[in-house]
């Protein structure tokens, strides 16, 4: 089955599959399956063409998925770095936005340790 540019896999409970779409979490997915009156446990391979069709109209309905998701946190970023903001400074130098401790950790966002060269012994 495919929903919103993304393939989702047929032998997981459709709960799971619609996890695999970009903006969908576990309780968006159980919000659109119980608005599609469809069963939780229900596998994708077991689904209608009518319970298809009824959940990709609910999710192209219910907000932004995928794509557009993407792109509008992505010019959400940009903006903070355009307005030089403190949190858009910390995403233009790529370190932690969130107030974490850069001392030590944050290795995910600094990449890894920039070893300085090391003297030899006399």
């Amino acid at each position: 089955m495919r929903v919103a540019g993304v393939n989702i896999p047929d032998n997981k409970m459709a709960q799971v599959s619609l996890t695999y779409i970009y903006g969908i979490g576990k309780s968006r997915a159980t919000k659109i399956l119980n608005e599609a009156k469809v069963d939780l446990s229900k596998s994708v391979k077991d689904l209608t063409e009518e319970e298809a069709a009824r959940i990709r109209q609910l999710i192209l309905d219910g907000g932004r998925v995928e794509g557009d998701l993407r792109k509008e946190i992505q010019l959400n970023i940009k903006r903070l770095m355009d307005i030089n903001c403190y949190r858009g400074l910390r995403h233009r130098r790529g370190l932690p936005v969130r107030g974490q401790r850069t001392h030590t950790n944050a290795r995910t966002r600094k990449g890894p340790k920039k070893v300085g060269i090391r003297r030899r012994k006399r």
